[in-house]
């Protein structure tokens, strides 16, 4: 039962990023398609997170770390960029 609840989840995952997909690529504005892009990182470590689960391994667990530092860096850097116009202050 419990196999049957995380092989339904691993497809919501999927279908969610498809959704995303779509958000990005459609995304009237920038800031939608920010959130697009961390929504997809997010699914990503959940994804990957699941399947580490069902293997019975913490082999990725790595990757979910390093998946979540850059969605974090990513989404922050973007977020500046529309803020400012430049990720970094030249003064």
């Amino acid at each position: 039962m419990f196999q049957i609840i995380l092989y339904f989840s691993l497809l919501v995952l999927a279908i969610s990023l498809v959704l995303f997909l779509i958000r990005i690529i459609k995304g009237p504005s920038t800031q939608d398609r920010i959130l697009g892009l961390d929504c997809i990182g997010v699914t990503l470590v959940g994804f990957i997170g699941i399947i580490m689960i069902l293997q019975e391994t913490i082999a990725y667990s790595d990757i979910i770390l390093v998946l979540s530092i850059l969605a974090f860096v990513g989404t922050v850097a973007m977020s500046k960029f529309m803020e400012r116009g430049a990720v970094f202050d030249r003064d």
